[in-house]
């Protein structure tokens, strides 16, 4: 819903007919998903890992790219944002180098946040893009007179590298997850993503836990555990229980 909503967004001065159309589907979508929202496990290695990637000149006015990132704390989602970058990058490898750039400022951001609330955080943050280009531009010791171009502070990526801050990886488009952020996706690869991204609804009757399988399996379980008692309603209570101990939906 974040991308649809920074889209919808920058018509606010002068908005026409067909954008009240597209704000009344995100209303729809919103009425229709109360119950979804991000899983958080109660047991999760404290690894920082993000996914960022850009859209680019997918401004069809300005030609300005569009860029998302997601971070993980462990398995949990913690951060994420869609932005339009604020000049038009010369190749598609400039516009994925800066939203490594600013994927990086959020990961420092966030290794201080952790420090000052006394977290070790010992292993390496991650970070995933799916350019090669803009993965050799950061791993690269010796600067090119083709990258002056690019401005001084969105080479803080490969200073990050060097100090052993941050580890750069490829992902492939297929599991890239910032895909979301910055592209239409179809419906089956939407509901891909967004599972891959730990989205669930906590309502549906076919709920998934990392610890405990389906929410139909959790409520044969405590079936079994009672001797086959008790009636739909103290099942449908056990469930949320147990669910409300184990997870948490925001």
């Amino acid at each position: 819903m974040t991308y649809a909503v920074h889209r919808l967004s920058q018509f606010l001065a002068q908005p026409r007919v067909s954008h009240m159309k597209v704000a009344t589907r995100i209303l729809q979508y919103i009425k229709g998903t109360p119950g979804q929202g991000v899983f958080f496990p109660i047991e999760s290695d404290l690894q920082l890992k993000a996914y960022c990637d850009a859209d680019w000149a997918g401004c069809l006015d300005t030609r300005q790219s569009l860029i998302g990132y997601y971070v993980f704390l462990g398995d949990a989602l913690i951060s994420w944002r869609s932005k339009k970058q604020t000049m038009v990058s010369r190749a598609s490898a400039e516009a994925e180098y800066r939203s490594m750039a600013t994927t990086t400022c959020e990961v420092t951001w966030l290794l201080f946040l952790l420090r000052d609330l006394h977290i070790n955080h010992e292993k390496l943050a991650l970070m995933y893009c799916d350019n090669q280009a803009a993965l050799h531009i950061a791993a690269n010791l010796e600067f090119h007179e083709r990258l002056t171009h690019i401005e001084a502070n969105s080479h803080l990526v490969r200073n990050r590298v060097l100090d052993g801050t941050i580890k750069t990886f490829y992902v492939s488009t297929r599991n890239q997850l910032a895909d979301v952020f910055t592209k239409v996706l179809g419906v089956d690869n939407f509901l891909r993503l967004i599972k891959k991204l730990g989205m669930i609804n906590m309502f549906a009757s076919n709920i998934e836990y990392p610890e405990y399988g389906s929410q139909n399996q959790v409520a044969r379980a405590l079936l079994l555990r009672g001797g086959g008692g008790g009636g739909g309603v103290e099942v449908d209570n056990a469930i949320d229980t147990t669910c409300a101990r184990h997870h948490s939906c925001n």
